[in-house]
């Protein structure tokens, strides 16, 4: 496993490519947390979810991919996503929803 050091902590999600800041903010501050076990959250409008991250550097860059499972509103979802630190230190990524919606995030260190 890759080093994941370059992640763990909590990120605001500052934006998304589907939909509007007040979107996401909808049932509170959109955000994405690895922990030092591997592991993770988030949440963003109505949809939160559990990560299993796997950590890696690619074109020399450090990434992190994951699988999560979850809920949208009542619904039990899952689906996947990836990672990497931005050459300002900003966090750029991609979730994807399993048979729906996606969408590429940014995100800032709290």
């Amino acid at each position: 496993m890759g080093d994941n050091k370059w992640f763990v902590g909590r990120w605001h999600i500052n934006r998304m490519e589907k939909w509007s800041t007040d979107a996401i903010n909808l049932v509170g501050q959109a955000f994405i947390e690895f922990d030092e076990d591997d592991m993770g959250r988030f949440q963003f409008i109505a949809v939160t979810g559990f990560t299993d991250c796997r950590y890696s550097i690619r074109d020399e860059q450090p990434c992190v991919e994951f699988s999560w499972q979850g809920h949208d509103e009542r619904d039990e979802t899952c689906g996947r996503g990836w990672a990497k630190i931005g050459t300002d230190g900003e966090l750029i990524g991609h979730l994807y929803i399993h048979c729906g919606e996606d969408s590429e995030f940014t995100a800032s260190k709290v």
